[in-house]
């Protein structure tokens, strides 16, 4: 890929830029400084290969997605207008093949974003220094491949990339009480001097007189006693799961326990850091955006047009927010939902009376003049992740408007067709594939299976079958990494059954 060199904005652009971030800090959006700069379309697709980075640890598939980007840039099938990362400062990388109004319309759609990186919760525990982070990893790992091999370093790279999505991304935020980190202590020898009193007692000893005590504590008694109670402990701890509870951060796992090179560790922690830095992006697509998007058409609209630039506005902001019959468009259901929830606030529509009201006339004709909308669509942006919005402000007047349904594939004719025109199917598969991303949910249930080492996970299954191909492989790249035979418990159809690999061969058993 070609080596890119940073290009400063035109003077036109800068004028632009100052415009466009003044508008939006009057408008209330809040965000880091953002450093705009100019790339052609080769280079702009190697930063998108990258994940908006300039500088990545080098393997084949950032290769592989600068050539997809590229050609599909070549045959007309696709074009990236801009990318911004969330670090501080920002970062946005402009095409320098967009008109003018394009050019506007990127840069306050990019303030947008940025307002969102700073201040949406779901952020608010991602590395801003990112940028210097990636760039150490690329440093480590080209060391690493220095010393010892390309090959075996990118093998490995591979195995830990298909697994970099079994983390768990609501750990950034969950506070465990001191008490789950407090040493264990070490518990007192045999012989130990402190072993009187209420610590005798508590070991089977009566307390009594020295001279009563070899009748009242016999020494033979008590050894059996102790046998017993070690042989109780040693019951006791090899029943204990190990972890004592399902462990969904199977990386962190990985790298507390499974039997690593020194490298080989160092590669899967920056693999793991990289997935939890990216996490947030994935549960906030729609509500981010949504939000740019809506302040770009609100920026746009108001301040940033001249005649001339009307209509080549308005064909490129409707192409990106055209609506797909197999997919849904994060950019036209995110702006469309802020729309309506500024919209519903403003004249009042919500609380209890509005919920109560069942009359349908009544009802299209509320407006108490509350104005809220916009001040409430600031919390939303604050608070909310993608699931929490469509789940707290999808409403079915919303759906009927816009016309959503839920579609299913026909396997008779091969197409995707329209399942349901009903709400709640609506609705329901909507935030099923916004749960995890629609990825499964897998725990490690025990790190000593039978006693032998085995690594066991757990499919937490809710309807949804595991791809059998993907399962399978995935084990074999938890074999990789575990060095010993691993096993997942799931389920087909209604049947509960363990998938294995044991570094030679899969099985497939009844759990």
């Amino acid at each position: 890929m070609p080596v890119t060199t940073h290009r400063a904005l035109p003077p036109e652009i800068q004028d632009i830029q100052m415009q466009m971030e003044e508008i939006a800090a009057g408008y209330g959006l809040d965000f880091f400084e953002t450093i705009f700069e100019m790339l052609d379309y080769e280079e702009l697709s190697m930063f998108a290969a990258y994940g908006g980075f300039p500088i990545r640890y080098p393997h084949w598939r950032f290769g592989a997605e600068y050539d997809e980007l590229l050609k599909s840039y070549s045959y007309g099938l696709s074009k990236i207008y801009e990318m911004v990362i969330n670090t501080d400062p920002c970062y946005a990388y402009l095409l320098s093949a967009n008109a003018l109004a394009d050019q506007k319309l990127v840069i306050a759609h990019v303030y947008g974003h940025c307002d969102f990186f700073k201040n949406n919760a779901w952020f608010s525990q991602t590395n801003r220094k990112m940028l210097d982070q990636m760039a150490n990893h690329a440093a480590h790992v080209t060391r690493y491949i220095d010393r010892v091999g390309y090959e075996q370093v990118e093998t490995f790279i591979d195995a830990c990339l298909s697994l970099e999505n079994l983390i768990d991304p609501l750990s950034p935020f969950i506070r465990r009480s001191p008490l789950d980190r407090m040493p264990v202590q070490p518990k007192p020898s045999e012989n130990s001097e402190e072993e009187t009193g209420h610590d005798r007692e508590s070991q089977g000893r009566f307390s009594s007189k020295s001279y009563m005590d070899p009748y009242i504590n016999p020494p033979d008694v008590l050894r059996r006693e102790q046998e017993q109670r070690r042989s109780q402990q040693e019951a006791r701890d090899a029943a204990r799961s190990f972890p004592e509870k399902p462990q969904r951060d199977v990386l962190l796992f990985l790298l507390e326990h499974a039997p690593l090179r020194t490298w080989q560790h160092d590669i899967l922690a920056m693999i793991r850091d990289e997935a939890y830095y990216f996490a947030p992006q994935g549960q906030t697509k729609i509500m981010n955006e949504g939000w740019a998007s809506y302040w770009h058409s609100t920026i746009m609209t108001k301040h940033g047009l001249t005649d001339s630039e009307v209509v080549d506005y308005a064909d490129h902001h409707s192409g990106t927010m055209a609506m797909s019959p197999q997919r849904l468009n994060p950019y036209k259901v995110g702006i469309e939902l802020f729309r309506d929830i500024e919209s519903r606030w403003n004249r009042g529509q919500f609380g209890r009376e509005w919920e109560e009201c069942e009359n349908e006339e009544r009802k299209k004709r509320w407006d108490t003049q509350a104005g809220l909308g916009r001040e409430k669509i600031f919390e939303v942006r604050r608070i909310h992740n993608d699931l929490t919005f469509i789940d707290s402000f999808l409403t079915e007047d919303f759906c009927r408007k816009h016309k959503m349904f839920s579609f299913a594939y026909n396997e008779s004719s091969g197409d995707y067709e329209v399942a349901s025109r009903e709400f709640r199917a609506i609705k329901q598969q909507l935030l099923t594939s916004l749960t995890n991303h629609g990825r499964p949910f897998i725990y490690v249930k025990d790190g000593n299976y039978s006693n032998r080492g085995e690594l066991y996970l757990q499919h937490d299954y809710q309807g949804i079958e595991l791809k059998q191909d993907y399962a399978q492989a995935t084990l074999k790249n938890l074999h990789m990494i575990w060095g010993r035979p691993v096993h997942i418990a799931t389920f087909v159809g209604d049947k509960p059954i363990a998938l294995s690999y044991d570094g030679h061969s899969q099985q497939s058993r009844s759990a």
